[in-house]
C-alpha cells in the first residue's frame, strides 16, 4: 500500500499540470481572438481587402516588410501632416548620427560609376586608406550585405557605420584587372562637423559662421568658431543659418541661449501638458559679440528657434528673407527593425514674435528678395550694417 501513493500523487500532479496548461491555452487563444476581433473591428474594410488581394491577386504579394511599410505610409498619408513621417532603417540611421554629430565609420565617401556600381573614395589617413582600400574599388559585400547597381548609396552607407573599433569586412572588385579580395578595416570614430567658419574677404575685422545643422554637438562647435576667429582678429560676426534645416530643438536652444544674457527662448506645447517655457538660466559666453544673422527660405525649425529668439530679444539684426515657418515639434520612435515614425507631438513659439506664433516664419529686420539672400549681396550689407 504504501509503495502505491507516490505514483498517485504524481497522477494528481500530472493531471492538474494538464488542466492548467489547457486552461492557460484557452485563454491565450482567448485574448488572441480578442486581439483580432478588435483589430477587424478598427480596420474591418482594410481586413477585408487585405484578404481578397493576398486569396486572388494573381502575383505574389510583396515582402512582408514592405508591404507593411507601404501600409504605414499609406496611414500617414490620411494623417495629411508633412512632418508626420516615417523612415526606413537605413536613412534612420543616418539621421541619428548626423544629428548626434559623430559616429563610428572607416572614412569613405561613396559613389556610382557610370555603371552605376557603388565604388569608394577613402579619404587621406582614413581607416579605409590605411587597411588599404584604393580610389575606385568597387564594392559587392559589406559583411552580409550583398550590393549590386540596384542598393541605394544610403544603405550601403548605414552598413558602412557601426560602433566604434568593431571591424567591416569589405568585398571589393579592383579595376583595372578586377581582382576580387576582401579587406577588413576596424571603425574609428568621426566627427560629423555642423559648423564652418572663415573671415569675410575684404573685411579683416569680420567673421562667418555658417551652421549646417543643429545637432547634439552644434553649441560646442559654435563656441569653437567664435573663439578661432576672435584668435583671428575678428571682432563682429555673421551668423549664417540659410539653408539650415534645423535638427534638435534643445540644441537650439542652447545654441540661442550662448548669445543672450536673460530672457524666454521659446514657449512649446504638447498635447495635453500645459505650456512650457525655455529661459536662459545664465550669461552666455558670446552674449557680448555684435552679430548679424542671416536667414532665407531655406532656414527652418530649430535654425529658426535660434534666430527667433535673438531678434525677439533684440539681441540681433536677421537680414534675408522670410524662413520657412515650421514651428512644429516631432517626437522620433524607433521601431524594433530600425525605422522610425516622427510624430508632430508639440507646437513651439517665440512670445515676442507673432509670425512664430502663426507659423509664419521668422520676418527679416531687413527683407530682400529670395535671390539676394541666397547670393553674395546679403553679405555684404551685413558687413556694412555692422560698421554702424
Amino acid at each position: 500500500m504504501a509503495s502505491s501513493q507516490p505514483n498517485k500523487k504524481t497522477i494528481i500532479l500530472f493531471i492538474s499540470f494538464q488542466l492548467l496548461l489547457m486552461v492557460a491555452m484557452f485563454c491565450a487563444g482567448l485574448l488572441g481572438q480578442r486581439i483580432l476581433f478588435q483589430q477587424q473591428q478598427e480596420f474591418p474594410v482594410f481586413h477585408v481587402a487585405y484578404h481578397l488581394l493576398k486569396d486572388n491577386a494573381i502575383k505574389p504579394l510583396p515582402p512582408a516588410p514592405k508591404l507593411e511599410y507601404g501600409m504605414i505610409r499609406g496611414m500617414l498619408q490620411a494623417y495629411d501632416d508633412p512632418f508626420t513621417v516615417f523612415i526606413e532603417p537605413p536613412q534612420n540611421q543616418l539621421q541619428t548620427d548626423q544629428l548626434q554629430g559623430k559616429f563610428g565609420g572607416i572614412g569613405v565617401r561613396i559613389d556610382q560609376d557610370t555603371q552605376k556600381n557603388i565604388i569608394l573614395l577613402p579619404a587621406p589617413d582614413s581607416p579605409a586608406a590605411k587597411a588599404g582600400v584604393k580610389e575606385g574599388d568597387r564594392v559587392i559585400k559589406v559583411d552580409d550585405l550583398l550590393v549590386s547597381s540596384e542598393t541605394s548609396i544610403e544603405v550601403v552607407e548605414a552598413a558602412l557605420h557601426g560602433p566604434v573599433g568593431k571591424p567591416v569586412n569589405l568585398t571589393i572588385i579592383r579595376p583595372p584587372g578586377n581582382e576580387q579580395r576582401t579587406i577588413s578595416v576596424v571603425r574609428q570614430e568621426f566627427a560629423i562637423p555642423s559648423v564652418t567658419w572663415n573671415m569675410v574677404p575684404g573685411a579683416p575685422e569680420t567673421g562667418v559662421v555658417k551652421v549646417m545643422l543643429i545637432a547634439d554637438t552644434t553649441p560646442n562647435e559654435i563656441e569653437n568658431a567664435f573663439n578661432d576667429l576672435k584668435n583671428h582678429g575678428a571682432r563682429s560676426f555673421i551668423f549664417d543659418l540659410r539653408d539650415n534645416s534645423g535638427g534638435l530643438v534643445e540644441a537650439g536652444i542652447n545654441t540661442a541661449r550662448l548669445f543672450l544674457k536673460d530672457g524666454v527662448v521659446i514657449q512649446e506645447q504638447f498635447k495635453g501638458k500645459p505650456v512650457e517655457t525655455s529661459s536662459v538660466v545664465k550669461v552666455g559666453s558670446l552674449s557680448d559679440l555684435p552679430i548679424i544673422i542671416l536667414v532665407n527660405r531655406g532656414t527652418a525649425s530649430s535654425a529658426e528657434i535660434v534666430a527667433g529668439a535673438l531678434q525677439g530679444n533684440k539681441r540681433a539684426l536677421v537680414i534675408g528673407s522670410p524662413s520657412y515657418g515650421k514651428n512644429s515639434i516631432q517626437l522620433v520612435f524607433t521601431l524594433n527593425d530600425g525605422s522610425s515614425i516622427h510624430v508632430t507631438s508639440a507646437y513651439w513659439w517665440i512670445p515676442s514674435l507673432q509670425s512664430t506664433i502663426d507659423g509664419k516664419g521668422i520676418q527679416p529686420d531687413i527683407l530682400l528678395t529670395e535671390d539676394e539672400a541666397n547670393g553674395t549681396i546679403v553679405v555684404q550689407k551685413a558687413v556694412d550694417e555692422l560698421k554702424k
